[in-house]
């Protein structure tokens, strides 16, 4: 019964989001990227394939292992906001696809920008019925990605996505 409770919980980005996030990061070939919430880890391993260099986070133990088995990236087993609040690099681009009643969005997201580089993206993906205050919001069916920018410290304006 365990079991089949936590697969129900796995929910992988629809091909439909996964292109639209891809198409709207454009080139990342080079950039740093953190999938958080990774599950299967199909983003991460989609930005790999593109050329980024991912970090991936994961608190289930097996799908972590799984993950690691396919890519030539870290892989940690650790819980979100714990790794958030204890890694100390900065990535270019960060992107969260927590389960959709996770309680804790305002913390993800204040540390989500916290890690990002100037100028970077953190794309958070949720379900419709949320409504975050964000630099973009693209709809698609029942799910959102949600999407801040990092000011660029020069212009202190947000860039365009």
């Amino acid at each position: 019964m365990k079991k089949a409770s936590q697969k129900q919980k796995l929910r992988p980005t629809s091909e439909l989001v996964k292109t639209a996030l891809f198409n709207m990061l454009g080139d990342i070939e080079g950039l740093s990227f953190l999938d958080l919430f990774a599950g299967t880890g199909q983003i991460g391993l989609e930005a790999e394939s593109r050329g980024a260099h991912v970090v991936f986070v994961e608190k289930n133990r097996k799908l972590a292992e799984s993950i690691r088995a396919k890519t030539g990236g870290k892989v940690f087993v650790s819980d979100a906001l714990k790794f958030l609040s204890s890694w100390d690099e900065q990535f270019d681009i960060i992107f969260a696809d927590p389960p959709y009643a996770y309680e804790f969005y305002d913390k993800l997201i204040e540390l989500c920008i916290k890690r990002l580089k100037r100028g970077g993206i953190f794309v958070l993906e949720h379900g419709k019925k949320l409504n975050l205050p964000c630099d973009k919001r693209k709809v698609y069916g029942d799910t959102v990605l949600s999407i801040w920018r990092k000011e660029d410290e020069e212009s202190g304006l947000s860039g365009h996505l």
